[in-house]
């Protein structure tokens, strides 16, 4: 029976999906798999018995991924599964950018005692007055589950929409409108466009990208937003282009000290996911990976470890392998079977950075002295028999 310990409240309609072979318990020295949501691993001391961990949720942060690879632990997120909610709250967003929609309810919760609030409205309003979406220019750098989704409900908005992802999918590609501008060159968002919203992971060529050096290319008084990662944007030389009018407004779903409260930024306390539905699609998401991987030892949607899918295994036994990505270690695998005399009926193997994924079907019961050569192979860092 399969041990499953979850770090944070996981959906329940995510977790009625464990079949009776599935235990869910509450020690993390027990488990085979962990469900987690945002809890902090980097400092848990995470049992040899692990063999994944799933977050349900996009972001990774919270694990250490390469002590994870190191240890042939599989970890997955769940791409995708928040897109729509995320989505909802950028056009929440874009029009927090266009109308001070939060002065003027400011403004009247101050004066929601004021026996003339009805007549000062007419004379207040103007104070509050802003733009509307429809005809002004966006530009959607990052054009993956999220920000396709953004790019087509702001051209259903009326807006003209710029798209920028050099390394767009086949599946976003698909989904995006016709209409789209696709871009080859992020500079040309930051010339041209009105209000630019960023949807790309958090690497060290994206980090603090959209900097003084991107923002001397925008136009006066363009408008950002920021539902993706803080470390995006430079908040010094963000403060400084909020100050001289080249950037009117800053949204952003990532509050911290240097930003919270500055003028014309509007923080959320990070709520892009949380939506009932949000989190019902991330647990189903996560529980659905676990499952395939413990049971058939799948890996889709890891982070740290190579897309590997070998379907069903339909002989004895399967043998999945977590190694370093280095040469000639197929030929070790298969020299260990074939000094037993079991046939390898089917084999998949996928590599990912500096880490690989073999899974190899054959065609007898796979003993513990079978495991232990396999593991005793440098570079070998988990074998597991299903």
């Amino acid at each position: 029976m399969a041990k499953i310990n979850c770090l944070n409240p996981i959906a329940a309609c995510g977790l009625d999906l464990f079949s009776k072979e599935y235990e869910i318990v509450e020690n993390l020295d027990q488990a085979d798999a962990v469900l987690v949501r945002s809890a902090s691993m980097h400092d848990l001391e995470l049992p040899d018995s692990l063999l994944a961990i799933a977050r349900a949720g996009a972001g990774v942060n919270n694990i250490p991924l390469e002590d994870c690879a190191e240890k042939g632990i599989v970890v997955f997120n769940t791409p995708g599964a928040n897109a729509n909610g995320v989505k909802e709250l950028v056009v929440a967003g874009l029009l927090l950018a266009s109308r001070d929609l939060v002065g003027g309810y400011n403004w009247v919760k101050a004066n929601a005692a004021d026996p003339d609030i009805a007549k000062k409205v007419e004379k207040q309003k103007k104070a509050y007055a802003g733009n509307e979406i429809s005809g002004k220019k966006l530009g959607v750098i990052g054009l993956g589950a999220i920000g396709a989704k953004v790019a087509n409900i702001a051209f259903r908005l009326g807006m003209d929409v710029y798209g920028y992802d050099p390394f767009v999918s086949v599946d976003a590609a698909w989904s995006l409108s016709r209409h789209i501008k696709h871009i080859t060159n992020v500079e040309e968002i930051y010339k041209e466009c009105d209000y630019i919203t960023i949807h790309v992971p958090a690497l060290p060529n994206t980090i603090g990208m959209l900097n003084k050096d991107a923002f001397a290319l925008m136009k006066d008084g363009t408008r950002i937003l920021n539902f993706s990662r803080d470390t995006l944007v430079n908040d010094e030389d963000m403060k400084e282009a909020l100050a001289s009018g080249k950037i009117a407004k800053y949204v952003t779903d990532f509050p911290n000290p240097d930003i919270a409260g500055v003028g014309n930024v509007i923080t959320l306390p990070h709520l892009g996911a949380s939506t009932a539905e949000s989190e019902d699609n991330c647990a189903v998401m996560a529980v659905k990976q676990i499952r395939d991987f413990i049971e058939n030892g799948n890996i889709k949607n890891s982070v740290n470890y190579p897309t590997c899918d070998a379907g069903i295994c339909s002989t004895v036994a399967r043998v999945t392998i977590c190694h370093q990505n280095i040469p000639d270690m197929l030929t070790k695998f298969t020299g260990v079977f074939a000094k037993k005399s079991i046939n390898i009926e089917n084999m998949v193997s996928k590599s990912k950075g500096d880490w690989a994924y073999t899974v190899l079907d054959v065609e007898a019961l796979v003993s513990e002295d079978i495991k232990k050569d396999l593991a005793a192979i440098e570079g070998v860092v988990k074998v597991r028999a299903i």
